[in-house]
């Protein structure tokens, strides 16, 4: 009885450091937790994997600092599936800040991991303002939105951009997409009338919107949020930062059940004596 008492008197300042060792410790030293994956993101892997060495990829940045611990470690673990293959990536951004977290996910993988070479492996032309009025322009003249690189370095220059005229000239198109204008644009107004294939990551409070549209064929699977991240890692053989989140995310919760089962517990018992 006297344990329960002293339960249900606990100093919530004890409960709230539990609770921050139980998120901060995973990260330090990821417990490796075993990670499942669903048919979604392995329909993303394979629509990858199943692509042709040298293919030309469009990959759309349309996330900011906000929302970067969930989208950008899918990023890191998409372009390592697309290097491995010898894609060459064309990076863009819809939003202002896309061009910062493509800037830090080329840096990472690219240059950092791989080595490639600018403008002929891979190159980023960065933002351009207008949102789906963007795609609608790259779906008729390419170089007409977009004359340089972010480096500015001529478009006619690159090596990579021959033969792309338009966004059809491109093998697959992927968001990875925070909101509007993102995923659902470029749906409707590329991947849809071209026929071109296509495939997401978006965050997890998104994934309402755009499942529709996996169900529909328009695109091949979707990297929902963190627990999607995760899994992408597990498939490409390379667990990261999401995998680690993930880790502290499942302590977590299961600290916060345990200590809702055990307060409850402490409540009845208590209540008990009372009576």
């Amino acid at each position: 009885m006297k344990f329960w008492e002293f339960i249900g008197s606990l100093d919530r300042r004890i409960i709230f450091l539990i609770i921050g060792l139980a998120v901060f410790i995973p990260l330090l030293a990821p417990l490796k937790l075993p990670v499942i994956t669903t048919p979604t993101t392995e329909d993303v892997y394979n629509a990858i994997d199943s692509l042709e060495n040298g293919s030309k990829i469009l990959v759309s940045f349309e996330y900011g600092p906000s929302t970067q611990p969930e989208i950008e470690p899918m990023a890191i673990a998409l372009m390592r599936q697309l290097f491995r293959k010898e894609c060459q990536v064309v990076g863009m951004a819809l939003w202002p800040d896309g061009q910062f977290m493509s800037t830090t996910v080329f840096d990472r993988t690219a240059e950092q991991e791989f080595g490639l070479e600018w403008g002929t492996d891979y190159v980023n032309l960065g933002f351009r303002p207008g949102g789906e009025a963007v795609i609608k322009g790259i779906a008729r003249e390419f170089r007409a939105n977009y004359t340089q690189d972010v480096r500015g370095n001529s478009v006619n220059d690159l090596a990579i951009m021959e033969g792309v005229y338009s966004v059809k000239d491109f093998d697959f198109i992927f968001s990875l997409s925070a909101g509007y204008p993102g995923t659902v644009e470029w749906v409707l107004y590329a991947a849809d009338p071209y026929k071109i294939p296509m495939s997401s990551g978006t965050t997890a409070i998104q994934v309402n919107e755009v499942i529709p549209y996996v169900k529909g064929g328009q695109i091949y699977g979707i990297l929902a949020g963190m627990s999607g991240a995760a899994e992408y890692e597990t498939l490409v053989k390379a667990p990261d930062d999401a995998t680690k989140f993930m880790d502290a995310q499942s302590i977590a919760h299961l600290l916060i059940v345990v200590f809702i089962v055990v307060g409850n517990i402490s409540y009845i018992v208590q209540r008990r004596k009372q009576n």
